[in-house]
């Protein structure tokens, strides 16, 4: 999706590692990670497991035919030219021959340990035939691989897949098709619903996916069809830039407007005519589908992963254990660490410039290919000893097991907004409601918008600068006497009037350091909710002159000790742009309009009123 102008990192380049990109990673942290045992704590020695040396047979663009008679094209990386092997199965939009290092190694790594290893191009992308539209055809098309991989001669019949984002998402659609031969399956880094948690945002529509699209499907679209324009990333991500980058295309007015992928990538335009709550998001809705899965999930994310990641992974393992509530061994388990997305960031240290220490690493090959061995082939390992839950707690910066989620003895904590001690003073976040109704206010302008200036959806950043600016309100605790962790779902309600038919209110969390360091704790996308779809409702519900509406926040997550002398910091705005489309707060949409009008937006508290959060304390 977007460019984002942080160090070493970009939006296009952290959705290319749906599929486990990483082209700033140098070829001495690539050996590092091969070096690093990291079974921290998650039962995941898998260090002693040494893949033993063995040839491999590679067939090239093998036909694989679907149910339409469109033929995708695989590689198929077998143990030897004879036998009959468990298979694994990579399905992929970024090209099945790039040979991204941290992929290879887990292609490799499989094939010594016994399986056929396929690699497949998706519908429409590359060496495979057909239309390409994003996510919607991968639910029929990954069951058709499935069971076409369990026929073949070289196949016992045992399947099972891997892979991030993306190749975690065409998973999760061909699993609740229930392909008979998946036994297990390891959909890393994915979303729980593709319309309201995955395309929009607590009713927001990501403009950053036009990002994604431009940079990183176009170019082969146009290779396909002979359209004119750039035909390489490296090309598209020049023209991008040439075309004036993510605040001219991004927030391109109205958006239905914007011209540069009516001839690549019409699926861009589909999702921006469907609102967040429209039923045509079905297909990609996976929250009452899950009794239809029967292979072993491995629900793996991180705090940092985008704005679905963290809810998709924790979403999809309670609904698992929910309908599975009768069977022994639930056969899926949770791991959340404090990564951003992608392959690569499982190995590192640091998510955007939090720095966390080698506890945050784990060997991400090692777990995924454990996990396929226990489930797929049947081998007694480690993985029988794993918890059912393993989480990082950021600022302890230590993993902690649990036996369910949310874990025992959590405490629900009230805390309540309240008005400053003076002229210009930050607002309050205490344990009390404060006895007098009374407001904070802030004039929110789409045309001048509070912009993203770090790619907070991809780590942690120092975000004090906000606290100065005069269309965001700022709301802090006293300084925490003792550590206390957050771990889970925060909820909030913030009652709110304006002079705007509509808004988007965005509620982010933030750890502030005795030193000033004020870090957000989780993506922006998760901190949003726009006030005509507050209802998460088909239809828009604007608000009325005078109305005071309730704004309630449920993906708020973290995982977070608040250390001695540290604050917990709310800031409150109305845009996060050009990752997040603009409100214009005239009541239109901005598919279909582009005037725009300031607003003044009024944050109530008091008695009458009681804008507050709920802090899930842990022990």
């Amino acid at each position: 999706m977007r460019t984002i102008k942080s160090p070493g990192r970009s939006r296009h380049d952290a959705k290319r590692a749906l599929a486990g990109k990483s082209y700033a990673r140098t070829a001495a942290t690539l050996l590092l990670l091969l070096l690093v045992c990291a079974s921290l704590g998650f039962g995941l020695p898998g260090c002693g497991v040494t893949p033993k040396a063995t040839s491999v047979y590679i067939q090239k663009n093998v036909a694989v035919p679907m149910r339409d008679g469109v033929v995708l094209r695989a590689d198929v990386r077998r143990p030897s030219a004879t036998g009959k092997y468990p298979v694994l199965i990579f399905r992929t939009p970024y090209n099945k021959n790039e040979g991204d290092p941290y992929n290879e190694r887990t292609f490799n790594d499989a094939v010594k340990r016994g399986y056929v290893m396929v690699i497949q191009d998706v519908r429409g992308r590359y060496a495979s035939a057909g239309e390409f539209t994003a996510y919607q055809n991968e639910g029929k098309d990954g069951y058709d691989t499935i069971e076409w991989a369990a026929r073949q001669s070289w196949s016992d019949g045992r399947v099972g897949t891997f892979g991030l984002s993306y190749p975690g998402a065409v998973q999760w659609l061909a699993a609740v098709e229930n392909p008979p031969h998946l036994k297990a399956m390891v959909p890393a880094m994915c979303f729980s619903t593709i319309g309201p948690q995955f395309i929009y945002f607590g009713g927001v529509f990501e403009t950053a996916w036009a990002n994604w699209s431009y940079i990183d499907m176009s170019p082969d679209t146009r290779v396909r069809k002979n359209l004119p324009g750039p035909k390489t990333i490296d090309e598209a991500k020049a023209e991008w830039k040439r075309l004036g980058g993510d605040d001219a295309i991004d927030g391109w007015l109205p958006s239905m407007d914007m011209p540069y992928l009516k001839d690549t990538e019409p699926y861009h335009y589909t999702w921006l005519a469907h609102s967040p709550y429209d039923p045509w998001w079905e297909w990609g809705n996976l929250r009452d589908k899950y009794p239809s899965v029967k292979a072993a999930v491995l629900n793996l994310s991180g705090w940092y992963d985008e704005p679905y990641g963290t809810e998709g992974a924790i979403t999809n393992y309670l609904g698992l254990l929910k309908s599975r509530a009768g069977a022994g061994d639930k056969r899926t388990k949770l791991l959340v660490g404090p990564w951003i997305h992608g392959v690569d960031a499982t190995g590192s240290t640091v998510s955007g410039k939090r720095e966390f220490g080698s506890t945050a690493k784990i060997d991400y090959d090692q777990v995924v290919l454990d996990w396929l061995d226990h489930y797929v082939k049947g081998i007694d390992n480690v993985v029988s000893d794993w918890p059912n839950v393993k989480y990082y707690v950021m600022g302890d910066n230590t993993w902690q097991s649990a036996s369910a989620w949310p874990q025992a003895g959590l405490k629900r904590q009230t805390v309540y907004l309240g008005p400053g001690s003076g002229s210009g003073a930050k607002g309050t976040i205490a344990p009390k409601a404060v006895t007098k109704d009374g407001a904070s206010s802030f004039v929110s302008d789409p045309a001048n918008p509070v912009k993203d200036e770090f790619g907070t959806n991809f780590g942690a950043f120092d975000l004090r600068g906000l606290a100065d600016r005069s269309d965001v309100l700022t709301f802090e605790t006293e300084p925490f006497k003792k550590d206390e962790s957050v771990v889970g779902h925060v909820g909030a309600d913030v009652y709110v009037s304006t002079d705007a038919p509509d808004f988007d209110l965005y509620l982010k969390l933030i750890d502030v350091a005795p030193d000033g360091t004020a870090y957000n704790l989780e993506s922006a996308g998760h901190e949003v909710v726009r006030a005509s779809y507050r209802d998460k409702t088909v239809a828009r519900k604007l608000v009325k002159p005078g109305e005071v509406v309730k704004i309630s926040y449920d993906n708020l997550l973290t995982g977070n000790t608040f250390k001695k002398g540290h604050r917990l910091r709310v800031y409150v705005m109305g845009s996060w742009f050009p990752t997040y489309s603009r409100n214009l707060q005239t009541g239109q949409l901005e598919t279909t309009s582009s005037e725009m009008k300031k607003a003044t937006i009024n944050i109530l508290y008091g008695p009458t009123h009681p804008s507050r959060l709920v802090l899930p304390v842990a022990p």
